[in-house]
């Protein structure tokens, strides 16, 4: 069961209504138009950074965002950590909230424990990423990136391009796009695919995805796929990559996105990654507001 407004975790987007996801969506705007407002907001309050998995655009722009709301930060690294020792990660966060931090941004590969995780501990958690289930945050900041260019998500068309299989961007997207009246297709490779979310979302052809409003290029994982379709990240772009030549397919309203890291000249090419349609930096950018607003909303 997803843990809604009222019990203030944010383990993921399934289930988690509109209105839930526009409140943040507008504190985020407030927070990108008055950052200056913010710097007292968390006065004493301690948030722990739990990352049990590595992450650097992710955890910067948590850490941005707590300390632009005047929290108190501690960054947890698992390869510096009595984990290493044979700690559980319960037992790591217990221990942190025992210490007294007030929230915990956590970032795991297991799935099924961040839930499990949330019913033992008093202190509200924050998805950053729990291996292929969710991302949550990466999925509000792509809305508000989304929402910032057309207005509303509402009959908006998103194909979503790649490696969906090991994607927890794509399936954040996927439930929250849904819930918000936007239209999701997916466009993947067959050992890419993910079997259980084409009752959500039909898998199309690399020609249909790239007439969609927004074309995600999620960041293919190769070594994922030893027995796979592709001898070479040359033959991943040749087919499903997004080429200078397949860009020019695109309408001319289109915008390109990726959740970054962006791996150049295999998902999408050198010259695309800032050209006038991509919105892949500002995505970063639109994180920062993003985790003000998630992590206000579970301190407050």
């Amino acid at each position: 069961m997803i843990q809604l407004a009222t019990e203030k975790h944010l383990l993921g987007l399934k289930g988690v209504p509109a209105s839930e996801i526009n409140a943040i969506l507008t504190r985020a705007v407030f927070w990108e138009q008055y950052p200056a407002k913010a710097t007292s907001i968390l006065q004493g309050k301690f948030v722990a950074n739990m990352f049990f998995e590595n992450s650097t655009r992710t955890r910067f722009s948590f850490e941005m965002a707590q300390k632009r709301l005047g929290a108190q930060v501690l960054n947890f690294a698992a390869a510096v950590s009595s984990v290493q020792k044979g700690e559980s990660i319960y037992d790591t966060v217990r221990t942190l909230e025992t210490m007294g931090i007030d929230a915990g941004v956590i970032r795991m590969k297991p799935e099924g424990v961040l839930q499990a995780l949330a019913e033992k501990v008093k202190i509200p958690l924050i998805n950053a990423g729990d291996g292929n289930n969710e991302h949550p945050t990466q999925a509000l900041l792509d809305f508000y990136t989304m929402k910032k260019q057309f207005g509303d998500l509402k009959g908006l068309t998103v194909s979503i391009i790649g490696d969906v299989k090991h994607s927890r961007v794509a399936r954040s997207n996927l439930w929250g796009l849904q819930e918000l009246g936007a239209r999701v297709k997916f466009c993947a490779p067959p050992n890419m695919q993910a079997p259980e979310l084409a009752e959500f979302a039909p898998y199309v052809s690399m020609d249909e995805a790239l007439l969609s409003d927004v074309v995600m290029m999620l960041r293919v994982q190769l070594e994922r796929h030893e027995d796979g379709l592709f001898n070479s990240a040359a033959e991943y772009r040749e087919q499903y990559g997004l080429t200078v030549e397949r860009a020019e397919r695109l309408q001319p309203h289109s915008i390109i996105m990726h959740p970054a890291p962006v791996n150049r000249n295999v998902e999408i090419d050198d010259e695309l990654v800032e050209c006038e349609q991509s919105r892949i930096f500002p995505q970063m950018a639109n994180g920062v507001p993003i985790r003000m607003a998630v992590i206000e909303r579970a301190l407050s």
